[in-house]
């Protein structure tokens, strides 16, 4: 079913593009849309990139899988944001290196590769928009890369609890394990010994924190 999208809708949620000529907005109104279910898988590795997609609603996870099938999660894309690896696709022409999946029902718009390559040259703060998500999503992987490198797993997962910004998570051990790019038995373990601590008690397919300031003071050692 087509997404109806208007003129109003697309500017506040990306306001890079506000100030091109009508003409040139309606024309991107006419870009390809497409409503998606959650777990529909976006875009996969070494696939090629068929356009810039401009989320308007929902959520996608983009992974890095391993060869022997763990993944790690790089980021997430909100409405508002977009891929980074999409546009360094683009940008160098190159294949998809990670893949994108529909966490939550979601909408996108799909801007034209020559649309997109049009707009980085023509339009400044559209080319700015861009390269400032280069620039934050880097800062984010190598912030990533040094919880990895350097953070024992416990903390990396207190941290990951509290970035959830709620005391009941609706979420599997499976879930948080693809999150940390770990296995799921490590993953439940250490959720047992956090509940024994008390910091968390466990139920099916979700976990409630009972000692926030407790996760706050291991997410810190």
């Amino acid at each position: 079913m087509p997404i109806l999208l208007d003129r109003e809708q697309l500017l506040t949620l990306y306001p890079a593009l506000a100030g091109l000529p009508e003409a040139r907005i309606a024309q991107l109104l006419q870009a390809p849309t497409a409503n998606l279910p959650a777990g529909t898988t976006v875009f996969s590795e070494n696939q090629p990139c068929a356009g810039f997609p401009l989320l308007l609603a929902g959520s996608i996870k983009v992974v890095k899988q391993a060869a022997s099938g763990r993944e790690l999660m790089l980021y997430r894309v909100v409405p508002g944001g977009s891929c980074i690896i999409s546009s360094s696709c683009l940008l160098g022409r190159s294949d998809y290196n990670a893949r994108g999946i529909a966490e939550t029902p979601l909408s996108l718009l799909l801007l034209p590769v020559g649309e997109f390559a049009r707009l980085l040259v023509d339009h400044a703060p559209f080319r700015d928009f861009v390269f400032h998500l280069f620039a934050e999503r880097i800062g984010e992987l190598m912030q990533l890369v040094e919880e990895v490198a350097f953070a024992r797993l416990d903390q990396r997962l207190a941290k990951l609890i509290l970035a959830r910004q709620s005391d009941t998570l609706n979420v599997t051990h499976q879930q948080l394990a693809d999150e940390l790019g770990s296995v799921r038995e490590i993953v439940s373990r250490l959720l047992k010994g956090f509940a024994a601590q008390g910091l968390v008690s466990l139920g099916r397919e979700h976990l409630t924190v009972t000692d926030r300031d407790g996760l706050n003071k291991l997410a810190a050692v």
